[in-house]
C-alpha cells in the first residue's frame, strides 16, 4: 500500500508517475544546473526512458521499489520526490528511510519543494509510522540544505571528501528527522 495518494497540499498535487511524464521529467533532469549535485549526469533521451520506467515501478515504500512522486503545480510537473526504505526494523519499532527531491529551477524560490517534502514526511511518519527519515546531499547544495532545515531535519554529519563524483572528491551533508522530533 502506498498510502493516501495522491497527496495534496494548498498548492501542489503529489502523485505516482505515468508514462506521459517522461518529456516533462526529461526537461528538468537534462539541465546541467539540476544534475550538478546529483550522482548522475544530465539525462539524454535514453536515460530519460530508463528513469521514467524506474519511477513507474516505485509505487510504495512497502515494496522493494520504494515510492516516487511527481510534483504538480497548476497541472504541470515541476519536480519529484522519492522515499525508500534503507533499514527495516520490527514492525512496532518503525523503519528508516531516505528521502530525495528535485525541483525545476524555473519553480524554485516559491516554497514548492518545502511544501512537497513536508507532505512526504507527513506520509512517512503519520501513515507509514517510520522511525527516521534521512537526506544525504552534496554539501555544496545549499538550497537542499536550507530545505532540509526548513522542514525540521537536523544536520547530523558533514562527511569530508567522502564521495567521488564527476571527477572530484565531494563532501556530503547528512540530515535526518525522527518521528519523535515532530512533537
Amino acid at each position: 500500500m502506498s498510502g493516501p495518494l495522491p497527496l495534496t497540499t494548498p498548492r501542489l498535487r503529489l502523485r505516482l508517475f505515468t508514462a506521459a511524464d517522461r518529456e516533462a521529467l526529461h526537461g528538468i533532469y537534462r539541465r546541467p544546473e539540476v544534475a550538478r549535485f546529483l550522482l548522475e549526469e544530465p539525462w539524454d533521451e535514453a536515460a530519460a526512458e530508463r528513469q521514467i520506467e524506474t519511477r513507474l515501478g516505485r509505487t510504495g515504500i512497502d515494496t522493494a521499489a520504494a515510492i516516487a512522486l511527481a510534483i504538480e503545480h497548476d497541472g504541470a510537473l515541476i519536480g519529484d520526490v522519492a522515499l525508500w526504505l534503507t533499514r527495516d526494523a520490527p514492525h512496532d519499532r518503525g523503519s528508516v528511510a531516505e528521502i530525495g527531491w528535485v525541483l525545476s529551477p524555473d519553480h524554485s524560490g516559491h516554497g514548492y519543494a518545502r511544501e512537497a517534502v513536508a507532505a512526504v514526511l507527513d506520509l512517512a511518519f503519520d501513515h507509514h509510522q517510520l522511525h527516521r527519515v534521512v537526506a544525504n546531499m552534496d554539501a555544496r547544495n545549499t538550497a537542499s540544505a536550507r530545505l532540509a532545515e526548513a522542514v525540521g531535519m537536523r544536520r547530523e554529519a558533514h562527511l569530508r571528501q567522502d564521495w567521488w563524483s564527476k571527477g572530484e572528491w565531494t563532501d556530503t551533508f547528512i540530515y535526518a528527522m525522527l518521528r519523535s522530533d515532530r512533537g
